[in-house]
């Protein structure tokens, strides 16, 4: 009779991790774009310039980016669940700090927190969706959680804007405060606890990579502001630099390094990831400015602005299985190396056609474009970055890859509208365009040269001989 009533049990804790991981990963992957369609908003309402709003989007993106794997490693050693919890806390508590801010100062910080959070969150429901599901149905668990993150991505923008123009854009970041207060007693409830077999923590490398990171894109917003050639912007390069670089040595050393530089000694799986970061860097950064182009010279209202972004942000969720499909055909290298060609097409047409005014007809070829393009990158992009480790290290090594996407990212933002703020602003919609046109050139340019990486990455025969080659292997290469 006790084994009897355990198995329902089991199904039940199966179902309801599923429910609650993908809900947690819901709520933080929306907080990615959610934000995007509520700028002009948020300018409008707080005060600040551009580089106040480069802060709230990269805020989150970077310390989501360099806590993402400590994040992992907190969960092996105190408790999955219970830093799952300790993650979702963070999160909501920070989603209502923002809700609540006052200034954009009071706001950027809690982005910031907003990101430690997700950062916790996000890893530990994978690593807790694993250890509830049988991995006969594991499959189907983990494409329910993939399709929630996905739609948080595609209707981020929509969300928003629909939000910021029916209530208000505080209501971006209260949206997330119920959900988490109800995923927190469930968690503790119907989650099992659970421990990693590696608990131990890179706190150096950790700290290294965030000085560096937090160094560049630092220098990267004031640059304009404070002048290239001035003491802060200059410190910050070049302090930045040297954190990573110091970053990288400790890693080479380090017993248990927060990201095994190993992996990289594979061609594919260092291609692969510069080409993310590229093409993140290329492509967020032109979201950031886009859906702020639609309001203030296109003049659609925030969810206007949200509908019209969705040929670019949703095309994904219909060109991905497809995509997947091919690359199970002929390769995954290809089939990235197009997509990031269509994506730099894209930009390349928004560079042409944007103008102080100009009909949504014009631009929505070049939405389609980049959508497809996506759709394209994102599925077969993961294969490859799976095919080229040990199993073993297949959760690291896609950690590193999350990490080096939103590292991108935040870069993105801030270089694109270093660019844009150095030949336009926000004074008439002619000095937006102004500066819109060259920061998608240059947006363009990073895809296109991510796009020339997938063109040369080794086709899947050889990146499979390689991944069965590395599998005998169990010592780090000396560097």
């Amino acid at each position: 009779m006790h084994q009897h009533r355990k198995q329902p049990d089991r199904r039940g804790s199966a179902a309801w991790a599923v429910v609650i991981t993908s809900a947690a990963g819901f709520i933080t992957a929306l907080d990615n774009l959610i934000v995007t369609t509520a700028l002009p908003s948020i300018r409008k309402d707080l005060g600040g310039g551009l580089e106040d709003l480069e802060w709230t989007v990269s805020a989150y993106t970077l310390t989501f980016a360099v806590l993402l794997m400590f994040g992992a490693s907190l969960g092996d050693r105190f408790g999955r669940r219970r830093l799952f919890v300790v993650g979702l806390g963070i999160f909501t508590t920070a989603s209502a700090a923002a809700a609540l801010a006052p200034e954009m100062g009071e706001l950027i910080a809690a982005r910031a927190a907003q990101g430690v959070g997700a950062a916790i969150v996000t890893p530990l429901t994978l690593t807790l969706l694993s250890a509830a599901v049988p991995a006969e149905r594991r499959g189907v668990a983990f494409g329910v959680w993939g399709a929630a993150s996905g739609i948080a991505v595609a209707t981020g923008p929509l969300i928003g804007g629909t939000l910021t123009e029916h209530l208000s854009w505080q209501w971006i970041f209260w949206v997330n405060v119920p959900l988490g207060l109800a995923l927190i007693p469930l968690a503790l409830f119907r989650l099992n606890e659970s421990h990693g077999p590696n608990p131990s923590l890179d706190l150096v490398g950790t700290v290294l990579a965030s000085g560096g990171l937090f160094g560049i894109v630092y220098a990267l917003v004031r640059g304009n502001t404070d002048g290239w050639s001035s003491t802060p912007v200059l410190g910050g390069l070049f302090a930045g630099a040297a954190l990573l670089v110091g970053f990288v040595l400790y890693e080479l050393r380090a017993k248990h390094p927060m990201l095994p530089m190993r992996l990289f000694r594979h061609r594919s799986f260092s291609m692969i990831n510069a080409a993310s970061m590229l093409m993140f860097l290329g492509m967020f950064g032109a979201i950031f400015l886009l859906s702020q182009y639609l309001q203030t010279v296109g003049g659609y209202s925030p969810m206007e602005a949200g509908v019209r972004m969705l040929p670019w942000t949703a095309m994904p969720m219909i060109a991905g299985p497809l995509a997947g499909a091919l690359s199970d055909r002929i390769g995954g290298a290809p089939v990235v190396a197009v997509g990031m060609t269509l994506n730099a097409i894209g930009l390349g047409l928004w560079a042409l056609a944007v103008e102080p005014q100009v009909s949504y007809s014009s631009l929505l070829p070049a939405l389609i474009v980049c959508g497809i393009g996506m759709g394209m990158f994102f599925a077969p992009s993961a294969n490859l970055v799976m095919s080229t480790v040990r199993p073993e290290e297949q959760g690291i090594a896609s950690g590193a890859n999350n990490a080096i996407r939103e590292v991108g990212g935040a870069i993105g933002v801030a270089s694109l509208a270093a660019v844009f703020s150095a030949q336009g602003g926000y004074g008439s919609a002619k000095s937006y365009v102004d500066g819109l046109v060259p920061a998608l050139w240059v947006g363009a340019a990073a895809v296109a040269l991510a796009a020339i990486l997938g063109f040369l990455m080794p086709r899947r025969s050889k990146i499979a001989d390689v991944a069965s080659e590395d599998a005998m292997l169990s010592t780090p290469v000396a560097i």
